[in-house]
């Protein structure tokens, strides 16, 4: 499959080829200046092509600015984008109070200091609500987003503004020095930590994060629980030879705290930069290596059939489209960006939903459905009546845990709004992977799908890759104070 890339040197757009070899598909690209480069683009090519069965066009709500480089060099978004906004992330800060060797956000190795004003930040929300659908889920990010002065009010003004999840991705430390903190955020209306967590023993934070770090991350799921935070989701970092043996190890963990845990999303690690050749090959790990690596340390109870990619669900966004009459939020994003699945815990075992749900059947039932609800007011009628009738022929109710029998097609379908899931959220574990793309393995055909998007000061939402690929130093600096006046000026107010 021909493509386009960039040129890890230069980042001038490539021609680039995604081919399958020895049951991998790779990626090779050559530069005019620079010479070739090869990656691996998937390790298991049956799960590529399995994934690829539902790749999907949908809605791309709202264009700000006009192809005039071309992609990806017009981000804003521009109109050869193909997806909507399903999470924004603001970085609320570049400072950290950590000094991760991984890390690609950092005030002391640029030399400046980051920091959207109050005002920015409540015209960039206004940006992603304004959008169609309006984006519904804020994550801020950083550097720390925990240490910006005003995080809490930044949070509570999210809320405010209507947006139905807001989320924190933090490395812990905060929230493990203090309980009322964790109070603090859940008053203020935050729903979900993203917490860094990379293994269960302290070896893979000394080589990620230079510093023993289980302890820290400890507390920080127990301050969560006592400070009434009930959502907290695992995301490690995987580098090959790191941690990747004890995704395993990790999920069982969650399994243990599933009153407050709701997830684990890896992200395999994004190569940003130059880097050595020897490095990026040996530290490289795609999605299925992630999956075979947990179906094998799960003593295959969680095998890799049971994972479909992101836009699997689109179905369900139009059902709910076609019953509320309002435009829905379309999973649409690149089927080989993102994989999940979900599993429930019983009796020490673990139950993925496809072990006792035909999901490709009921996926395809649901769209049939939503056609027939968007032809007429008596379509609405029969569909709703075959949901409640035929549903159930999807569900083998034998295999299913026992919890399972509390939740109801119809009952999530007809409310289809955050509350109607919450419940099934606290009763299984979602498991997921999202490979975000480096220069080496770039691929714009996933960047025009992409629906993670960072909203900026200067009025643009750019899709996750191209910004941490490209934008993020022009961004920054355009909105940055230099680190020696920021200091300077905290010195003399204190």
């Amino acid at each position: 499959m021909k493509t386009k890339s960039l040129c890890p040197e230069c980042l001038n757009v490539i021609d680039a080829e995604v081919y399958e070899s020895d049951g991998k598909i790779l990626m090779k690209k050559s530069c005019d200046k620079h010479g070739e480069f090869d990656d691996i683009y998937w390790s298991d090519a049956s799960l590529y092509y399995k994934f690829a069965r539902w790749m999907y066009t949908g809605n791309a709500g709202i264009r700000i600015t006009n192809t005039e480089k071309g992609c990806p060099y017009d981000c804003g978004l521009c109109p050869v984008h193909k997806s909507s906004t399903m999470l924004a992330i603001i970085d609320l800060t570049n400072r950290c109070n950590q000094h991760c060797p991984t890390c690609f956000a950092n005030a002391a190795a640029s030399g400046y200091v980051y920091e959207p004003t109050m005002e920015q930040l409540q015209e960039m929300m206004k940006l992603l609500r304004s959008e169609v659908p309006p984006c519904p889920a804020v994550q801020f990010a950083g550097g720390e987003p925990t240490i910006r002065e005003g995080f809490i009010e930044i949070v509570r003004m999210a809320r405010g503004m209507g947006f139905s999840h807001v989320q924190v991705a933090t490395n812990g430390i905060a929230l493990a020095k203090s309980e009322q903190f964790c109070r603090d955020m859940a008053e203020a209306g935050l729903h979900t930590v993203y917490l860094q967590f990379d293994g269960v023993t302290d070896e893979p934070y000394r080589v990620l994060r230079g510093i023993p770090a289980l302890k820290t991350k400890l507390r920080a799921i127990e301050n969560c629980r006592k400070g009434g935070l009930k959502s907290v989701v695992l995301v490690p970092t995987l580098v090959k030879g790191v941690n990747d043996h004890q995704v395993g190890d990790m999920v069982r963990f969650a399994a243990r705290n599933l009153d407050i845990i709701r997830g684990v999303n890896a992200q395999p690690i994004s190569f940003e930069g130059r880097v050595d050749e020897s490095e990026r090959r040996s530290g490289r790990i795609t999605i299925p290596d992630y999956i075979k690596a947990l179906e094998e340390q799960t003593d295959g109870e969680i095998p890799r059939e049971s994972f479909y990619p992101v836009p699997f669900v689109v179905a369900i966004s139009h059902f709910v489209e076609a019953w509320k009459g309002m435009p829905q939020l379309e999973f649409s994003v690149h089927p080989h960006c993102g994989a999940a699945t979900y599993v429930f815990v019983e009796n020490g075992k673990f139950i993925p939903i496809t072990e006792f749900v035909d999901v490709e059947g009921l996926m395809e039932f649901i769209e049939e459905q939503a056609e027939e609800m968007s032809k007429s007011r008596i379509g609405k009628l029969r569909a709703m009546m075959r949901i409640m009738t035929q549903g159930k022929k999807f569900i083998d109710h034998e295999k299913a845990p026992s919890v399972f029998d509390k939740f109801t097609l119809t009952n999530i379908l007809d409310k289809g709004n955050r509350d109607s899931l919450a419940e099934f959220h606290r009763k299984a574990l979602f498991i997921g992977a999202m490979h975000f793309q480096d220069p080496y393995n770039f691929d714009l055909e996933r960047v025009q799908r992409c629906g993670i998007h960072y909203v900026t000061p200067d009025g643009r939402i750019i899709p996750f890759c191209s910004y941490n690929a490209i934008h993020r130093p022009s961004v920054e600096k355009a909105f940055a104070t230099p680190l020696h006046v920021r200091v300077h000026s905290r010195a003399t107010d204190e």
